[in-house]
């Protein structure tokens, strides 16, 4: 029997169901938070204002893919991590990173077009790091590297802590914490996840500046 993707997605849904309890959603029920309403400005250039933050997306992000793998909506993750930046004074700018999926190389293309030289690249499941213009892609000043400890409050702190950074200042690391299961509860589910989001990357596209409504 040849087994499909989607066949494996289902399975791993409804285990993951039975782990979570009854009050867990069903399989058919995931994934279903609305699409966000972009608007594309142009192809992203290197900011020069000192006061804001950009925050950086993968292809799929809000479009294809529309919650977290703890299924927090794309639309109030942004709204939580803006906050934050605006909490702090700043300013967040938008862009989509079209030529990767992956976290770091989005946080530092981020970074490198923010007029404060910080950046934070989130990507689907709910994955962010902090990242700071002259580091290398594989540093970072803060990582979120288990998606599913990433919760709605997490966002609005990195936020702050991003807008701190770019006004060179040196917060505490944001608090996050910690579940030696949410590894092997949560790793197939974000396998697959990965997989959908690396098929929207357009590897020689330009990255995006955009405005969201939210």
């Amino acid at each position: 029997m040849n087994i499909s993707e989607d066949m494996v997605k289902e399975i791993i849904l409804e285990v993951f169901q039975q782990m979570q309890g009854a009050d867990a959603p069903a399989a058919n029920q995931v994934a279903q938070a609305a699409p966000l309403q972009f608007r594309e400005i142009g192809e992203a250039k290197p900011g020069t204002d000192r006061n804001e933050v950009v925050i950086g997306l993968p292809p799929a992000f809000g479009t294809a893919m529309t919650q977290t793998i703890i299924h927090i909506p794309h639309r109030d993750v942004l709204k939580e991590v803006m906050a934050g930046i605006e909490e702090e004074g700043l300013k967040a700018r938008l862009v989509r990173v079209n030529r990767t999926a992956d976290v770091g190389f989005i946080a530092h293309e981020a970074a490198k077009l923010s007029g404060s030289g910080i950046g934070i690249g989130t990507i689907s499941r709910g994955t962010t790091v902090i990242h700071q213009r002259d580091l290398q892609p594989l540093q970072n000043l803060e990582l979120f590297s288990q998606s599913p400890l990433v919760e709605r409050e997490t966002f609005r702190a990195i936020g702050r802590n991003a807008a701190q950074y770019a006004k060179g200042e040196h917060p505490n690391p944001v608090p996050v914490r910690n579940d030696p299961m949410a590894r092997p509860k949560y790793q197939g589910l974000a396998a697959l996840l990965h997989n959908k989001e690396t098929q929207y990357v357009k590897p020689d596209m330009a990255s995006t500046e955009m405005t969201v409504q939210l």
